[in-house]
């Protein structure tokens, strides 16, 4: 009986099969709350709105919480059904540490974590944590799982491309430092400081709030400029 029971709620939380109405209604429940909740985020933010009635955003965000925790309990408890999940044990612990399930856990954390500290600048920063709740979409959508499925690919590829980057950032921030702190000591100030314009100028997107103005530091920027 729990078997069935198990496997019949692993049907209808993952997406739904054809002709599973109960799974479809699921589905677009939890879709639902899911841009609900990111519409709630976005207009919480604008104090006007915010002020007019800030007992429904509290007890709106407590539902959300109450049904993405009943939801992930679930999903924790039958995630087994899934063959890359079997073991009662060992499976369970891979679906927590698997991108969905880390993104599932992700949308309810940041209501916990202010029970465990009273630190409110760190209140106030795990508040954007919850625009993970907006990943849950992956689940319901082909685009975002193939990109799921891409990034899962060519993590090492994409790693490596970032370290290279990271590596070259360093590096010509390192140079512009030595070549424009005497220049320029509070636009320069130090190698994370000039980091700053090493982001702006290997993106291309050139700010324009800080450039050198020293022949070498010059000479350093177009060359950065053109490997950006």
């Amino acid at each position: 009986m729990e078997l069935a029971a198990r496997r019949r709620t692993y049907e209808i939380i993952e997406v739904a099969a054809p002709g599973d109405i109960k799974s479809r209604i699921f589905d677009l429940l939890i879709l639902s709350l899911i841009i609900l909740n990111v519409i709630a985020l976005v207009l919480g933010t604008v104090k006007k709105i915010h002020d007019i009635a800030p007992l429904a955003f509290r007890v709106f965000e407590l539902f959300s919480v109450a049904v993405f925790t009943t939801e992930y309990l679930m999903r924790l408890w039958c995630c087994v059904e899934n063959p890359k999940f079997s073991g009662a044990i060992q499976g369970r612990f891979r679906y927590i540490f698997s991108f969905i399930g880390l993104v599932d856990l992700l949308a309810i954390v940041p209501f916990y974590l202010p029970f465990m500290t009273a630190d409110y600048r760190f209140l106030r920063a795990i508040r954007l944590l919850r625009l993970f709740r907006l990943f849950k979409l992956v689940r319901y959508s082909a685009a975002l799982a193939s990109l799921e499925n891409v990034v899962a690919k060519r993590k090492e590829e994409l790693l490596s491309t970032l370290f290279l980057l990271s590596l070259l950032l360093l590096c010509v921030s390192s140079m512009m430092y030595y070549a424009e702190r005497d220049a320029q000591p509070e636009a320069f100030s130090s190698i994370p400081m000039t980091m700053w314009w090493g982001v702006a100028t290997l993106t291309t997107v050139g700010y324009g709030d800080v450039y050198p103005i020293t022949v070498v530091g010059k000479l350093l920027g177009a060359c950065v400029a053109i490997l950006g």
